[in-house]
């Protein structure tokens, strides 16, 4: 049965980053009777200024909701009467983390918790998390807390009882143009004559917002609960990305920063011991589901990953060059762009 929004209400933690814009736009595009669309974040100017791309007077479902995922109570009133949580909010800058760490912690682990107790209690019937790929054999603070994070939705499913309540995660790499990503910072720095490589070997996955919405539209639609949805991404070299944005400029190698990875990861030869390979997805099972693995398998024509199997941005088969990346800065961050 295919995915239906109308007449749903949905709460998006986090609702004024760059994944909860696009997905209000994608949802009141695509369900046009959807019920209410409540965007909970504590940034009231955020807020304002995505009040203004969505005002309420035209998409009459549209609720702004200020509030913090730390506080466990405001977020149960949020959620009073709401069928769908999904789960943005997160504190990702690394270096911010590694010097704030119990704020990172706050946030990311017990804001999960309190987004838990919140479906369980106030009758929502499907909750999916944003993860990262840096919660695979994570190296820094932001990896190690949304790693504990995708533990506890994912544990979540044995305590929902009698429940009609599921749980799932999807993880994903950096968004191209995301704020704070490289692409923009290498669009700013351009104009210097000088981009700063941290190593010329480093390679990142790459996703776009739409992508990005559009695996947790299949999460919603296709989870049974406890599941870590992985998308099949192509890969970049940070040099490409240098290469795309500023081919008349110097290259400086400045070294990795603290917590960085020298390529990101996604499924660990662990985690694919339970890893089934759909057409355009990867799923992380869980390994004690609270359903029939070999039925989930069965039913989206699937099959086990191989062993030793992993998934990383190194390994990849499908790559993007410099004009590839280009085209991806002209349809996914600025279609003026040119070198």
């Amino acid at each position: 049965m295919a995915l239906d929004l109308n007449h749903k209400s949905i709460l998006v933690t986090g609702g004024t980053g760059s994944f909860g814009k696009k997905f209000i736009q994608t949802v009141l595009q695509k369900f046009p009777q959807v019920k209410r669309l409540v965007v909970f974040s504590r940034d009231e100017l955020k807020q304002y200024e995505v009040a203004q791309l969505f005002p309420t007077s035209q998409y009459p479902a549209m609720r702004y909701f200020i509030g913090d995922v730390r506080d466990g109570e405001r977020l149960k009133r949020a959620c009073e009467g709401v069928d769908i949580i999904v789960h943005a909010a997160a504190m990702k800058q690394v270096p911010a983390a590694e010097y704030n760490p119990m704020e990172c912690i706050k946030t990311n682990i017990f804001g999960a918790e309190n987004v838990i107790n919140a479906a369980l209690d106030c009758g929502v019937k499907e909750v999916v998390a944003l993860s990262t790929d840096k919660a695979a054999a994570p190296i820094n603070l932001y990896g190690a807390t949304k790693l504990c994070s995708d533990k506890l939705f994912v544990a979540a499913n044995n305590m929902k009882g009698s429940r009609d309540l599921r749980f799932s995660v999807v993880r994903y790499g950096n968004v191209i143009g995301s704020r704070g990503s490289v692409v923009p910072f290498f669009l700013q720095q351009r104009h210097s004559g000088v981009l700063p490589i941290t190593h010329p070997d480093m390679t990142r996955f790459n996703i776009s917002l739409e992508e990005g919405v559009d695996l947790v539209l299949y999460a919603l639609e296709n989870a049974w609960g406890g599941e870590i949805f992985v998308p099949k991404i192509p890969s970049y070299k940070i040099t490409d990305v240098a290469e795309a944005i500023g081919p008349n400029c110097q290259q400086e190698i400045v070294g990795i920063r603290p917590g960085e990875k020298l390529h990101e990861e996604m499924i660990t030869e662990t985690d694919a011991l339970s890893t089934v390979e759909l057409a355009k997805y990867y799923v992380i099972l869980p390994f004690t589901p609270q359903w029939d693995t070999d039925k989930f398998i069965a039913q989206f024509a699937g099959k086990r990953v191989p062993a030793g199997f992993h998934y990383d941005s190194a390994n990849n088969d499908e790559w993007l060059n410099a004009a590839q990346i280009r085209e991806e800065i002209r349809l996914h961050v600025d279609s003026n762009f040119h070198v």
